[in-house]
């Protein structure tokens, strides 16, 4: 089955949507867990208030982080493994995070208590199907 791209759009914008405004983005390190149902796995290395405008608007079938998503001062020391934005309280994606061919990419998978770091891009495809 393949969509028309005003429809992938529109699909992608609902995402932002449904998690809200100013959700709250979390790296950790450890494993993934099962899915976003699944408690947090590993420790928290950093936890960042995301804009309130945190995507923009999806286009062509893919929808891509608004803003800068920086964060002063992280809270852990670890190896950052995977990330989860949650809206509301509860986790509503999650994905893996690193410096390439990640769902997440990062400015550094190192991770030092009181250090800074950047996300340096976020994108969700609609792959059409």
């Amino acid at each position: 089955m393949q969509y028309a791209t005003d429809i992938r759009n529109a699909k992608l914008d609902a995402i932002e949507t449904i998690v809200g405004e100013s959700p709250v983005l979390k790296v950790f390190d450890g494993a993934i867990p099962e899915n976003c149902a699944a408690p947090d796995a590993g420790t928290v290395l950093a936890t960042l208030a995301l804009p309130v405008d945190w995507m923009e608007d999806a286009q062509g079938g893919s929808k891509s982080m608004a803003g800068e998503w920086r964060d002063t001062s992280a809270d852990g020391t670890g190896t950052a493994r995977y990330f989860r934005i949650y809206g509301g309280g509860v986790c509503k994606i999650q994905g893996s995070c690193g410096l390439d061919d990640v769902d997440m990419v990062l400015d550094s998978v190192q991770f030092t208590a009181g250090q800074g770091f950047s996300v340096v891009q976020f994108v969700i495809h609609d792959n059409n199907g």
